[in-house]
């Protein structure tokens, strides 16, 4: 048993600190003991005199745990994770969609699963055919010339853009020093392009929420490099100058990247190459549905245009009459091409690849169309029953997420945090908060395609309640929230930079 204290968290009323089957549950190092072991280990053996120093000084320091303590404890750990097999997860910019179970089916699939990325070429012509098929959707959506595969994930997928792009600048024997990034992108973008070595210089947004274009003019110029735009952006608004915003770049002798992180918000709505792009990184584990968040996995497969393809990273899959093949040398790739070089060790996230593929064509492209246009549709459903409300800092109708901003807790001694905190206590994962900066205090909802309009409703029911509560001046209520999880509101700037890993006597 924990003999520690009950932590102010715990039940009042329960001698355990337990809520009925919520059990409180102590650190792992909590509940070990030196003594205790799950496990039969063998004696060391003697050290050899030449490897002395590298023995152990003192004890290992981790608990002795039994076998059902160690179930036990990660098994309730999973019960606190709220995820989206629990419920709606209206995270804004991040597109946490419901992963459908034939994909995870599909990535388990014996002889895809089993693979290792030293296997002999041969051996792995199923694989192979699985890249090279996913590819061709993602240039097919698009209607770009080229894809690189290998990038792990979105920003990887944006350093591989920008590489293209240093590289294409270099081979016209022009290096240039500057790449422009709208104040509305991700912040990935610049720093991206500050990792390649160029100076970011920001352009501003219009009161529309849009890049302002005469800004955009005025900073474009023969050191400019290129022109990063999140579209649709961070305000989840459709870039509506984008045509224009590219034929400037392109008459300054700059390329146009595109951030394809929001690619759920038009996928088969629009080709990418009728917009005018050069490159454009696609988040396989957003758009095309793969269980994400926490540090992975993720995937950044980036599509390229005629005048950016040839500088495409190895390797990549090239299909012959013989089968499969990998390009893993400048050599290899042919006469034309001038790959910059490799962006991963490997081949890209494989199991990424395998959910993605088998997203794309369970659904097909007429598929993938209704689902971008469900998402949209659900995120202006949000907008138009929540905009009086809340406050919406922009008119009309929005992509795939709706922006609210504070203005509407003006007065009530209630921050955008606070409100945050409340709405877990109704079930539900908040929103992404104060994003975008561009926003005070932005509130920012993305309910993707695959959820219902009841849950929409109960959600919309819950935010409606939580705001009249606000107003009615019962602040200390959101002060204190959330009230019924595991834990209480933490110190969120002294757990990042002191958190607690074991407990030490």
């Amino acid at each position: 048993m924990n003999d520690k204290p009950i932590p102010a968290s715990a039940a009042p009323g329960t001698v355990t600190g337990n809520r009925g089957l919520t059990v409180e549950e102590p650190l792992i190092f909590e509940q070990g003991s030196a003594e205790g072991s799950g496990v039969d280990l063998p004696e060391p053996f003697d050290v050899p005199d030449r490897l002395g120093s590298f023995a152990r000084k003192g004890p290992i320091g981790l608990p002795g745990l039994s076998e059902p303590q160690v179930v036990r404890h990660y098994t309730r750990l999973s019960q606190k994770n709220y995820s989206i097999d629990a419920g709606f997860y209206p995270l804004g910019s991040c597109t946490m969609k419901y992963n459908p179970r034939l994909n995870e089916k599909v990535a388990r699939t014996p002889g895809l699963a089993d693979l290792h990325p030293l296997q002999p070429v041969s051996t792995v012509q199923g694989a192979l055919g699985v890249i090279n098929t996913l590819a061709g959707w993602l240039m097919e959506l698009t209607g770009m010339a080229g894809v690189a595969m290998s990038p792990a994930a979105g920003a990887h997928g944006e350093l591989c853009g920008v590489m293209s792009i240093r590289a294409a600048q270099e081979a016209k024997g022009d290096a240039r020093k500057i790449i422009l990034v709208p104040e509305s992108a991700h912040g990935t973008n610049p720093a991206t392009a500050a990792l390649c070595g160029y100076s970011v210089v920001a352009i501003p947004a219009g009161p529309d929420g849009r890049v302002d274009i005469e800004a955009l003019k005025a900073k474009l110029g023969p050191e400019v490099a290129g022109v990063m735009l999140t579209n649709p952006n961070t305000c989840g608004l459709f870039e509506r100058d984008v045509r224009e915003i590219a034929d400037l770049v392109h008459a300054a002798g700059a390329y146009f990247y595109m951030d394809g992180a929001n690619f759920n918000a038009i996928i088969g709505r629009v080709k990418i190459a009728d917009l005018g792009v050069d490159a454009m990184h696609i988040n396989l584990h957003k758009t095309f549905s793969t269980p994400h968040g926490g540090g992975g996995p993720g995937a950044g497969p980036t599509v390229l245009s005629e005048a950016l393809a040839k500088f495409a990273p190895l390797p990549f899959v090239r299909k012959t009459e013989a089968g499969f093949t990998l390009v893993e040398t400048p050599a290899e790739a042919g006469p034309d091409a001038a790959p910059f070089g490799r962006m991963k060790g490997f081949h890209g996230q494989f199991g990424v690849m395998i959910r993605a593929l088998a997203y794309a064509m369970a659904l097909g492209k007429d598929g993938l169309r209704q689902a971008s246009g469900d998402a949209v549709l659900n995120a202006n459903y949000l907008l138009a029953r929540l905009k009086d409300t809340l406050t919406a800092p922009f008119e009309g109708p929005c992509m795939h997420e709706a922006l609210f901003d504070d203005g509407f807790l003006k007065d009530t001694g209630v921050t955008t945090l606070d409100f945050a905190k409340a709405l877990i206590d109704e079930g539900f994962h908040p929103m992404t908060m104060y994003f975008p900066l561009v926003v005070h205090g932005a509130l920012l909802m993305e309910p993707t395609e695959t959820e219902s309009k009841q849950t929409l409703d109960v959600f919309i029911d819950a935010v409606t309640a939580l705001v009249a509560k606000a107003k009615a001046g019962d602040s200390d209520f959101f002060h204190a929230a959330p009230r019924l999880t595991p834990r209480r509101r933490l110190d969120e700037t002294l757990a990042a930079r002191k958190p607690v890993l074991r407990w030490t006597v």
